[in-house]
């Protein structure tokens, strides 16, 4: 599970590259290589921001903040600032750099989640990060290329789609399982479709 938590993300990247080989890769990874090795190296250090108290309300906040939504977030927003004041230029790839982010993240936690053994932290966790970084991206630009009737709808799935995944992570906490496998089931649908997308039109 160690290794599944350490290889999902950086194997996964270079999956997706394989698909777009003429994407951004440029000063944007090495941005993202550097401050998400950052953002990891303090959580790491500082430890968590909220502390879970058992199945309640206390674990889905801490799933938002600490483990999931905002790790997986935070990398997509950093890069909308890094475009928006002119840091990186280029054609914005938002998920090669939240993958790339990532990499770091999941190896120290790889680590650092080891000794628990769990597999909601170590192969769950990871395949949701995944599902918001591809997920987020693909709802935007379905509002940017989209049809109009489909702008809200996808704004709001893509404000969504990062709490429904700390969501899967509570229920499966919780044991609350088919609730959990429902809701993985909906999470992952944008992550399937841009990947079967990405492969169609490449011709693979």
């Amino acid at each position: 599970m160690s290794l599944f938590c350490l290889l999902w993300t950086p194997l996964f990247f270079l999956f997706k590259r394989s698909l777009s080989p003429a994407g951004e890769a440029g000063a944007g990874g090495v941005w993202a290589l550097l401050l998400g090795s950052i953002v990891a190296l303090a959580q790491f250090f500082l430890g968590a921001f909220v502390n879970p108290g058992g199945f309640g309300l206390s674990r889905w906040v801490s799933g938002c903040i600490d483990i999931v939504a905002l790790p997986a977030a935070l990398p997509l927003l950093v890069y909308l600032g890094l475009i928006s004041l002119r840091i990186i230029s280029g054609t914005p790839d938002f998920t090669n750099f939240a993958l790339l982010w990532l990499i770091p993240g999941g190896a120290l936690r790889a680590v650092s989640w080891s000794a628990q053994g769990d597999p909601i932290l170590l192969a769950l966790v990871p395949l949701l990060w995944t599902a918001i970084v591809i997920g987020v991206p693909f709802f935007v630009g379905l509002i940017l290329n989209g049809p109009p009737w489909i702008m809200i709808f996808s704004g709001l799935a893509a404000l969504v789609l990062p709490f429904l995944a700390a969501t899967v992570y509570w229920a499966f906490f919780s044991q609350r399982t088919l609730m959990g496998f429902l809701l993985l089931f909906v999470t992952i649908i944008p992550l399937g479709v841009s990947t079967v997308s990405s492969m169609v039109r490449e011709g693979v």
